[in-house]
């Protein structure tokens, strides 16, 4: 009897435990990402194409998970379509934070599965706020990163009315903004047209991924996606986001 109670004792203890381990340890915070190419993470084949949410997930530490569910070419419509939101949105659990950055390929109209005009593109921005709200996620609305376009020296944009869109559901809906267009904008016109390449996608004939060289003045490099997470992660602490407490802290 006194052994069998030990066992009982012994095994009260081990469950007491194993019990105490789930309450005590806390669950890890999720960051979703979703959005263009500018964000993505890169086939190894595209090196050094790099999407500034890689730099983002390295600014956090071990008990923040960022899932970047970003892709290549797509806009908000086939974010829906190809069931990508769905995804997210299955996955989306109270206190979860979703990173959304459209537009690039929304102003895309010619092509009918992926370009979106200004009524849609707002109306599927907010579809993404109102379904991650309603999963307790804090969506967080990122106006497209600028396009290097210089004429004559000066920087010109290229996104029409697509930011602006954004701004609109930002402030109807109450959602925390991070102006990108501007930030890069403003960074783009400081480095000036020459220094500014440094940050996008330019390579000399003879890279093993790019033989025949490329210049490409949308997507960024290493470079480029650092210089870009940074200005996100500096907007979390300049709006005082409560996100910005789980950054790294600098050395």
């Amino acid at each position: 009897m006194c052994k069998k109670n030990i066992l009982w004792s012994l095994n009260g203890i081990l469950v007491l435990g194993v019990l105490c381990s789930f309450i005590i340890q806390p669950r890890k915070k999720n960051i979703w990402m979703i959005g263009d190419s500018t964000m993505a993470i890169k086939a190894p084949d595209k090196f050094p194409e790099t999407g500034w949410g890689v730099a983002f997930a390295e600014m956090f530490g071990s008990d923040v998970d960022v899932l970047n569910k970003a892709k290549n070419g797509r806009s908000t419509k086939s974010c829906i379509r190809e069931g990508i939101w769905k995804e997210v949105s299955d996955g989306l659990k109270q206190g979860d934070y979703v990173f959304i950055q459209f537009g690039h390929n929304d102003e895309k109209v010619h092509k009918p599965n992926t370009g979106t005009i200004i009524d849609e593109y707002k109306a599927n921005l907010s579809l993404f706020v109102t379904e991650a709200r309603s999963k307790g996620a804090e969506p967080i609305l990122l106006t497209p990163i600028a396009r290097r376009a210089f004429e004559d020296g000066k920087l010109v944009d290229t996104h029409g009315a697509y930011p602006d869109a954004v701004r609109t559901v930002a402030d109807s809906l109450h959602v925390p903004l991070i102006d990108m267009t501007q930030q890069t904008s403003e960074l783009l016109t400081e480095l000036g047209e020459e220094k500014s390449a440094r940050l996008f996608l330019h390579l000399p004939e003879g890279h093993i991924n790019y033989p025949k060289g490329v210049i490409d003045n949308t997507h960024l490099n290493e470079r480029g996606a650092e210089t870009i997470a940074t200005l996100v992660a500096r907007e979390l602490e300049r709006q005082r986001m409560p996100l910005a407490k789980d950054l790294k802290k600098k050395k």
